[in-house]
């Protein structure tokens, strides 16, 4: 095909003309090769989710923390969780701990 004939077609004369260069050539740019390109974009919106995830995590964290210490306010339960957790005992008192062997390692 000649290059008149190419001059000719509907879809060379649009793709030719000025603006549409200069626009096409600007998209190719900021899509690939400026400073804030679209990869770039969707590297950082990746991370603001991952963000956003452990943002909720720790929420769930905190309500689950703050009803703890609410029920360590009770004394009872506060020194329930010191005989299990830390093996703390009154005077007089002997603690005996079991370990079965599947939970040893």
């Amino acid at each position: 095909m000649k290059y008149s004939e190419l001059k000719k077609e509907k879809w060379f004369r649009f793709l030719s003309n000025k603006y549409v260069l200069v626009f096409l050539l600007f998209i190719i740019w900021m899509f690939f090769f400026d400073t804030n390109n679209w990869f770039i974009h969707d590297e950082l919106d990746s991370d603001i989710n991952a963000i956003e995830e452990n943002i909720d995590h720790y929420k769930e964290e905190i309500k689950q923390d703050k009803k703890f210490l609410e029920k360590m306010k009770d004394s009872t339960e506060l020194e329930k969780f010191a005989r299990e957790k830390y093996y703390l005992k009154r005077e007089n008192e002997d603690i005996y701990i079991i370990e079965h062997e599947d939970s040893i390692k």
